[in-house]
């Protein structure tokens, strides 16, 4: 089991970085860094790339929608040479709200886009010939969708590696199959172990046995806020405010995966509610209203003995990758802790 970090966007970048060159000497695996509509992912990877020397360095996500497939597989290629093969391409779909609303591009036929993506970004990684005919992409472009002057070209450099990891984050079922059929990874998001096999089993499954073998193991990252300690009960609550945006803020009504997922998990009334009072502007009362259940599930908050618990049972529902946020002033020791841990589950 490794261990990985999701990077603080509400922090400054160098700040932010230095605390990721010390949390890698104290243990740290992975981290991986977010876009969403705030400062560009790869400008952050490529400071971390010279700021770092051992961690990964994963996005966390890029949206499929905000660049071409060549530039996806060219930003991948020049994080994994700043940092000597240690990049992770973090793909996703996002949602309409961003696409469509940030980067004014329709949010259409994600599962199809977002396999042909990939296979785009892995021939081009061979420095293969650019000639691709998909549903989404034709690439030449056409002539009757350009100019006619298209050429079939391959990547100019050659980039250290030919296979650079793919991860795509997933929570709906068709998207989670995809993830275990063509990515060399999967980024749930709001994981319950205990539930994972019932939520996600069977599309795991059905990825599986489609997946090619030179893929290796589906690497499955999972976990959440981190505080270990004696009543710390007021750190879980913290991560309404979190929980609340998501299910209730983060999609239009009907049209919101992680609400989709809270259902799922057999909160449908609360999610309604919450995604009520959240579109109404009550945020604070969206937040009061998520359960106290769905809190403990998705955190490992706790006294040592019950963190160390929580961590066996992600390990025994299939995640390879521990992925925390520390809570407190003292990161690092939070990090020595779990890393002593993770090696032991």
């Amino acid at each position: 089991m490794r261990l990985g970090m999701q990077l603080r966007y509400t922090r400054g970048l160098r700040e932010a970085a230095d605390e990721v060159a010390v949390l890698e000497r104290a243990g740290l695996d992975i981290v991986w860094v977010p876009e969403v509509y705030g400062i560009d992912a790869a400008t952050q990877m490529g400071y971390l790339a010279a700021r770092t020397e051992r961690v990964q360095i994963g996005s966390g996500i890029l949206p499929i929608y905000s660049r071409t497939p060549a530039l996806l597989a060219q930003t991948a290629a020049g994080v994994d040479e700043l940092s000597g093969g240690r990049a992770i391409l973090g793909l996703g779909v996002s949602g309409p709200q961003v696409i469509e609303g940030w980067h004014g591009v329709p949010y259409d036929r994600p599962l199809q886009r977002t396999r042909e993506v990939v296979e785009i970004c892995r021939l081009i990684w061979r420095r293969e010939t650019l000639v691709y005919q998909g549903a989404c992409y034709t690439l030449p472009l056409p002539p009757e969708q350009g100019s006619g002057l298209g050429k079939p070209l391959k990547l100019l450099t050659h980039p250290i590696r030919k296979r650079i990891p793919i991860y795509l984050a997933a929570t709906g079922p068709k998207n989670v199959e995809l993830a275990a059929e063509i990515a060399e990874g999967w980024l749930p998001i709001f994981f319950i172990p205990e539930q994972a096999p019932a939520i996600w089993g069977e599309a795991i499954a059905r990825g599986l046995a489609r997946r090619a073998p030179d893929l290796g193991p589906l690497e499955v990252v999972a976990g959440g806020l981190v505080a270990i300690g004696e009543g710390l009960e007021h750190v879980r609550e913290q991560e309404r405010q979190t929980l609340a945006l998501y299910i209730g803020g983060m999609g239009a009504r009907g049209k919101n995966f992680y609400n989709d997922l809270a259902r799922r998990y057999g909160y449908a009334r609360e999610a309604e509610r919450i995604q009520d009072l959240y579109l109404a502007g009550h945020r604070r009362e969206a937040a009061a209203a998520v359960p106290a259940a769905l809190l403990e599930a998705t955190t490992l908050v706790g006294p040592p003995g019950y963190v160390r618990e929580r961590i066996a049972a992600y390990k025994a529902a299939g995640v390879t990758v521990l992925n925390v946020t520390p809570y407190g002033p003292n990161p690092v020791r939070t990090i020595e802790q779990l890393r002593r841990w993770v090696d032991d589950a």
